[in-house]
């Protein structure tokens, strides 16, 4: 270890070949990956080890995405390539890599300790999912993501690979083209002159999630933000970032509301913000059941299950709160089961729940539904719950190569911060993507990127890390704006560029997020400097991906996946074969934009004898 003196500041330099950023499962499973193929002289860096979305998220039956591995159900690797990249806007070999490691994926994980669950004779049995032709999806039940990660992480702690906690990253150090390292804030140290850490390293895997900040309304966890500004800011390439998923969730706890919490049929309310003028929202009953397993917001089902979200949607704009309440049944009327659409009235009755209010219904097919709230601090007996349209998954993200590196050399992403996926994506299928593009990263480091980081880090980098911390300095006060300034850019944020998405107000949004990066330093007040630094990260974030949806709009697109941008028609999947890239100029603060094909789906001379030669050389790296 060495030093840098920056006026005040003493700041330790951490040498390494290879520094992951991240605690979820797309983390620890490329520590662990990097250390499996041999390259040993690595580190996690983590603002929290127990942060993070997937050991902090899950749903009514999480999923994960998987190669068809029972029955009589003929699959292949070619089949599963072609459902990924049929999402639209999906890179052929991002495709094809995910599909030929999802069964090595998924057997890790089973041998690792998760328990996917499996018939007497050893086949790993599957269920249909959302845009999946096949029946590939498994699950643990909730919190599948939760113990694929605690069971990743056990891994690598037998494994004594060492952890950074409770550093922030605040600037990815790059110099003409590649990564030189990282510039922490230690959350955890008092001496302000101590409070900032440095690592020197050839290689760097991002797994820091999604920019989850960005919005008000969110069923991502508290405290997992991501951290894609600081990569933006870098110069880090964007990749169909106008593509999200949005949903029905609860906003204490964040939670999605999919599943039986629809399917019994709950009854919908608005209240002013004070819990008063309480109003029903009279709705379809069968589009209620629907949206149980319909849970994404989709614009191909307006005029169905997806009018829903939009009546939410349209509360919220007014200021108003809207809740599911299981105590009563909508219209405080008994309901005529046999009247329902036939796909409700037989579920129900073949689930013998046929009677009752929405509770009693729930208590009855799904009893740790309402545990699961009941042990967050929420009793659906006797309590509303309150919910919103919230941001649940990107779809884009940093855009990379077939080996999840990114345009900047040595700098890979991996898990949500890649973007792998669409418009469309089978449920599930990013846990399998977070798995492979870990792995796929760590065998090129492996294989190729080995090696002591330069020598010459203090020289390359101290301009950069006196700028950030120049940047520190000048928004240290006694006042505290910064979650004033947090609110208000993330409430416009879910206002005009979540699923409803208004150009207009996107424009005048991107004006303002502009002005306030461009005077960050003289406008933001804080004595807290990873307030400060989030806020910076996520201002980058915000300014990227509006720029990219008033890019999208002015360029012919259309409403398409879980984003309805007002006035426009529906698309017709003509842009499906293009992709939207981006690079943000941090000097002149502007996106440039480029729109290319997709790559296609490679199509390789499978010639046995070939393929065994060239791996016998080269391990086909």
């Amino acid at each position: 270890m060495k030093h840098i003196l920056v006026g005040q500041y003493t700041i330790p330099v951490h040498e390494f070949n290879t520094i992951v950023v991240g605690t979820g499962a797309a983390g620890f499973n490329a520590a662990d990956r990097l250390h499996q193929y041999g390259q040993t002289n690595i580190a996690i860096v983590t603002e929290g080890i127990n942060r993070g979305t997937s050991r902090n998220t899950g749903s009514d039956k999480q999923t994960y995405y998987k190669l068809t591995l029972s029955g009589e159900t003929p699959d292949s690797v070619g089949e599963m390539a072609q459902t990924l990249f049929d999402g639209q806007c999906v890179d052929g070999d991002h495709a094809l890599c995910e599909a030929a490691l999802s069964a090595q994926n998924f057997m890790r994980l089973v041998e690792l300790g998760v328990p996917f669950p499996r018939n007497r004779f050893g086949e790993y049995v599957g269920y249909k999912t959302d845009h999946d032709p096949r029946t590939r999806a498994t699950s643990v039940g909730p919190y599948t993501s939760k113990i694929m990660t605690e069971q990743l992480q056990a891994s690598v702690a037998s494994k004594n690979i060492l952890i950074f906690n409770q550093l922030q990253v605040v600037k990815i150090l790059v110099k003409n083209g590649h990564v030189l390292g990282l510039l922490c804030l230690a959350l955890d140290e008092k001496d302000p002159a101590k409070q900032f850490v440095a690592f020197n390293c050839r290689n760097v895997i991002y797994a820091t999630g999604a920019p989850a900040g960005m919005y008000r309304d969110s069923v991502f966890p508290h405290g997992a933000l991501g951290a894609t500004g600081i990569a933006f800011e870098a110069g880090v390439m964007g990749k169909n970032l106008t593509e999200w998923q949005f949903g029905l969730a609860s906003v204490k706890p964040r939670w999605n509301v999919s599943g039986t919490y629809m399917q019994v049929l709950p009854k919908f309310v608005s209240t002013d913000q004070d819990g008063n003028d309480e109003q029903e929202l009279l709705l379809d009953l069968g589009h209620v059941f629907l949206k149980g397993y319909q849970w994404p917001f989709d614009v191909r089902k307006l005029d169905g299950s997806s009018q829903i979200d939009m009546l939410v949607h349209q509360e919220l704009c007014k200021n108003r709160r809207v809740f599911l309440d299981f105590r009563e049944n909508p219209g405080n009327q008994p309901i005529d089961f046999a009247a329902l659409p036939g796909e409700a009235s037989e579920y129900l009755e073949k689930a013998g729940a046929c009677f009752g209010t929405p509770i009693e219904r729930l208590l009855h097919m799904n009893a740790p539904a309402v545990s699961f709230y009941r042990d967050k601090g929420v009793d659906l007996t006797q309590e509303p719950l309150e919910i919103a349209l919230c941001a649940q998954h990107n779809n884009g993200g940093l855009s990379i190569n077939h080996w999840w590196q990114t345009n900047i050399e040595g700098f890979f992403a991996a898990g949500e911060a890649a973007a792998s996926h669409g418009v469309y994506r089978p449920g599930g299928s990013a846990l399998n993507a977070g798995q492979t593009g870990s792995a796929r990263a760590a065998m090129f480091i492996a294989a190729k990127r080995q090696g002591a980081p330069p020598s010459d880090f203090a020289q390359d980098a101290l301009a950069q890390i006196e700028q950030t911390i120049s940047l520190a300095d000048a928004v240290k006060s006694e006042e505290d704006n910064a979650p004033e300034l947090w609110a208000q850019a993330t409430t416009v944020m879910s206002n005009c560029a979540g699923a409803i998405r208004d150009i207009a107000q996107i424009e005048t949004a991107l004006a303002d997020v502009q002005q306030l990066l461009s005077s960050f330093q003289q406008t933001v007040k804080t004595p807290y400097i990873a307030k400060a630094f989030r806020l910076w990260d996520m201002l980058h974030s915000q300014l990227v991906y509006l720029s990219a949806m008033h890019d999208y709009a002015q360029n012919g697109g259309k409403s398409r996946g879980s984003a309805l941008y007002l006035g426009a028609d529906l698309d017709d999947s003509s842009r499906g074969n293009l992709v939207q890239e981006v690079i943000f100029h941090a000097q002149q603060s502007t996106c440039r934009f480029t729109w290319r094909p997709v790559r296609p789906i490679p199509q390789e001379d499978d010639f046995f004898e070939n393929v065994w030669r060239e791996f016998r050389e080269t391990g086909n790296i």
